[in-house]
């Protein structure tokens, strides 16, 4: 007796074996049997699900997702399950809820509230306790359709110890930073994560990182990172990636890779070629989303202490620098931003709009709006960006056909308008890169999009159809499968994933999210095994 049957579909297995017909048992939240077409008629089920002309995978494993609290949002997670992803991996950039105290907890649920929103557990004054790695787990564990794996933010945990302080630790600070990543360690974080980019992990250097990877890698898990530059300085972003690696013997992982191929496909085989065991993940688009601090603001500011920045972008003096010495030589970046966030009443019409076309609207410079903007959000404001001209679909192609590539949609869901990868980005992999393009074949796909990336965060049971394997499954229909998502209409689910099961539970049937799902979710958070 099994729980459920699949019956008459074609199984691709998460390793690049062949693909062959199958049929598959289901007990509980393991898959109990791959049998020969028919061998399985004649033990009763439960549910039974039609899977003929359509391939079996592996749930796929979404390396770099910003889900961190939009994870419990029904929108977000039939977004993700419409295009077979079952996992999300969290955390991601440095910055995310633990392991903090009340004042950590408060700063980054404001500095990362444009990407990550707002966590619906967590008071958004911080609490009054520590939030351990444990404690945070325990809000994912069984409140979603989906699994979640928590990466240690750096960042997060450098701001409780040195607050926005642009220095070194000192070796008592150092002690502190390490014993707050073992202590995650323990609690079941399945690696550590920097944002270089962003503040206040901006601040580290490699030494301070280096040695709170020493313990990741003991662990025999990776470090996961936003690199400090992409594009035309992804070769001073990786040199700094490598010797983090070679002082910490942590196995690196490259977050959102994208820029021009041939130097960047050079940079991870020399890695490799040395023995760094680097993968990378990237998605299928060429512009990004972020904050719009990030995209748009000098180091020089005080990003970091937001309400110092909120007050310098409100001076006149200020603004007066910023137009001189900043803006005035990069008037290629504002044609390039659209707002996809704008949490502001009075200024919410611009959500869609370019900088420019919204600056233009309301009667002033690029560079006014958005101070304007900025303040009148309190910084929260994000926006989607065109990246330079470096990237290119042939190098998005050349870098996903790589053997250490895994699939990271980037996914932002906040705002009105926000970037179309969250509700795309695997479904378009299927569609274009595998249906139409051939840079996968089917097999390769069930490995990029889901086997690597279990071997990577160390999860032994996912990733893979076979007995014994947690029964994290998605039934795709390779000939309807695409993704409807557009930067003018981004929040269109994909189409051609009927069936999505998620720890043996049917979360997703025909299309559409399970009674179960909601009543009884069966996501779990995991660790490593």
């Amino acid at each position: 007796m099994f729980d459920v049957v699949i019956r008459g579909g074609t199984v691709l297995d998460g390793t690049g074996a062949p693909r062959r017909r199958a049929d598959v048992g289901v007990t509980g939240d393991r898959i109990a049997a791959v049998a020969e077409p028919g061998a399985l008629d004649a033990a009763g089920a439960a549910a039974v699900l039609d899977a003929a002309g359509r391939h079996v995978m592996p749930g796929f494993i979404d390396t770099h997702v910003h889900g961190d609290a939009a994870v419990f949002e029904p929108e977000v997670q039939l977004a993700a399950l419409r295009q077979g992803v079952t996992t999300f991996v969290l955390g991601q950039d440095g910055v995310s809820y633990a392991p903090a105290g009340p004042a950590t907890v408060r700063y980054v649920g404001r500095y990362f509230a444009p990407v990550n929103g707002r966590h619906p557990a967590l008071p958004a004054d911080g609490g009054t306790g520590y939030l351990s790695v444990e404690d945070l787990l325990a809000t994912y564990d069984r409140r979603t359709p989906l699994n979640t794996v928590y990466l240690l933010p750096h960042g997060t945990i450098r701001h409780d110890v040195l607050g926005t302080e642009r220095r070194a630790p000192d070796a008592a600070e150092l002690a502190a930073l390490r014993a707050r990543v073992e202590r995650g360690l323990a609690d079941g974080a399945a690696g550590l994560s920097t944002g270089l980019e962003y503040v206040p992990g901006a601040y580290a250097d490699a030494a301070e990182i280096a040695a709170l990877c020493a313990p990741v890698a003991a662990a025999g898990l990776p470090y996961v990172t936003h690199m400090r530059g992409y594009e035309d300085r992804a070769s001073h972003g990786m040199a700094e990636v490598l010797d983090i690696a070679r002082a910490s013997g942590a196995a690196p992982h490259v977050s959102h890779y994208h820029g021009p191929a041939d130097e960047l496909i050079a940079l991870v085989d020399g890695a490799r070629a040395e023995g760094v065991d680097l993968t990378f993940d990237n998605y299928p688009y060429l512009r990004g989303a972020s904050t719009l601090t990030l995209v748009t603001l000098p180091e020089w500011l005080p990003i970091a202490d937001l309400d110092a920045t909120l007050a310098a972008l409100a001076d006149p003096a200020v603004r007066a620098r910023l137009e001189t010495e900043w803006w005035a030589r990069r008037p290629e970046v504002w044609p390039r931003i659209t707002l996809s966030h704008v949490p502001a009443d009075r200024l919410r019409w611009a959500e869609g709009m370019t900088l420019p076309a919204a600056a233009e609207r309301a009667g002033t410079t690029p560079g006014a709006f958005c101070c304007d903007l900025l303040v009148a959000t309190r910084l929260e404001a994000g926006c989607v960006f065109g990246q330079p001209p470096t990237n290119s679909e042939a190098s998005v192609r050349a870098l996903l056909r790589h053997p250490a590539q895994t699939t990271g949609s980037d996914a932002i869901y906040q705002g009105g308008r926000p970037h179309p990868r969250g509700w795309g980005a695997f479904a378009r992999m299927l569609a274009r890169h595998v249906r139409e393009l051939g840079d996968w074949t089917w097999e390769q796909a069930a490995v990029h999009l889901a086997g690597r990336a279990a071997e990577r965060f160390r999860l032994p049971d996912r990733g893979r159809v076979r007995a014994g394997a947690a029964a994290d499954l998605a039934v795709v229909d390779p000939d309807a499968v695409v993704d409807r998502s557009t930067y003018e209409a981004p929040k269109a689910p994909a189409d051609g994933v009927d069936h999505v099961l998620v720890n043996g539970v049917p979360v997703l049937r025909g299309g559409a999210l399970t009674e179960a799902a909601a009543r009884r979710p069966p996501g779990r958070a995991l660790t490593p095994g």
